[in-house]
């Protein structure tokens, strides 16, 4: 099949894929003529067509998905040489270890994680979770290079002398997690006075993790339960026993049956913050992780 080239057979995969030219076209940045110059330029050196329109895009003939069985790992195999090879020349690999507090560790840790390995395939990261105390003792000792820790009201003032600390983008502030068939789930904000009379469920736990009461301005609050970790907390909401504080930064990774909701209140001053903290002399390896968590 003279005439057949990797590029052509990208693009007639991509075709596939997203079921339309325009489609294929926008993921490859080609022009929608381009992809149409080497659709026709495979189909050329295998002698017949490779497409049919119907009438939401196109699909595969069977010639077309012949070709596709084979296209698919050629495709696979050449892009899985690139990522070795530029493993290689990134002077970015080996191993890395990341500790992070739980809520931390459950959303935009992974997310930076992933970032991270896109960006230098050769590097493997290691994630470990335990509470803030725990991670700075692990990191002083050389167990791990990244410690993503909370800081402030209601937490130790912990010893960072020596360490290079950097804020996380805050993003969305404190809010609440309710049951999906609470009354403020429909709502993406409430007023804090419209939290008078929830029964709450708190956070107990070790020295130094973070826990969270009830709402911080609420005068005499109702506590229902208390639990140690954030996860039974939200388990207990969705099971509609009450509603949990919680950070914004966990607000998409809250389980199934449970709503995060924002809190409108200009008496609360948020003192709390997450911060990512390395040795001073911090390798390129967690660089490129903080780098990653500032990509937000």
């Amino acid at each position: 099949m003279s005439g057949m080239t990797l590029v052509g057979l990208r693009v007639v995969v991509e075709v596939a894929r997203r079921g339309s030219f325009t489609a294929a076209a926008d993921a490859l940045g080609y022009t929608q003529s381009a992809v149409s110059r080497q659709v026709n330029a495979v189909e050329t050196a295998v002698g017949s067509p490779l497409f049919e329109r119907w009438a939401r895009g196109v699909r595969p003939t069977p010639a077309g998905e012949a070709l596709l069985r084979h296209a698919r790992q050629v495709v696979a195999h050449l892009e899985a040489a690139e990522l070795e090879i530029a493993g290689l020349r990134d002077k970015i690999a080996g191993r890395l270890a990341v500790g992070a507090y739980p809520t931390a560790a459950a959303s935009f840790v992974p997310r930076a994680i992933a970032r991270l390995r896109a960006a230098h395939p050769a590097l493997a990261v290691r994630l470990g979770e335990a509470g803030s105390p725990v991670l700075l003792r692990r990191l002083r000792a050389g167990r791990i290079e990244v410690a993503v820790i909370a800081v402030g009201d209601g937490l130790p003032d912990y010893d960072l002398a020596g360490l290079r600390t950097e804020p996380v983008p805050a993003g969305r502030g404190f809010g609440i997690a309710v049951a999906n068939d609470h009354p403020f789930a429909g709502q993406s904000e409430v007023d804090v006075r419209d939290l008078a009379g929830q029964v709450w469920v708190v956070g107990t736990g070790r020295e130094g993790d973070p826990q969270f009461g009830a709402w911080p301005t609420l005068a005499e609050p109702v506590v229902g339960h208390e639990a140690r970790t954030w996860q039974t907390r939200l388990g207990m909401v969705a099971a509609g026993l009450g509603v949990s504080v919680l950070p914004g930064l966990a607000a998409d990774v809250v389980p199934r049956g449970v709503t995060w909701v924002a809190v409108r209140d200009p008496g609360l001053v948020e003192r709390r913050r997450t911060v990512v903290v390395t040795e001073d002399d911090r390798s390129p390896a967690a660089e490129a992780f903080t780098q990653a968590v500032r990509e937000g």
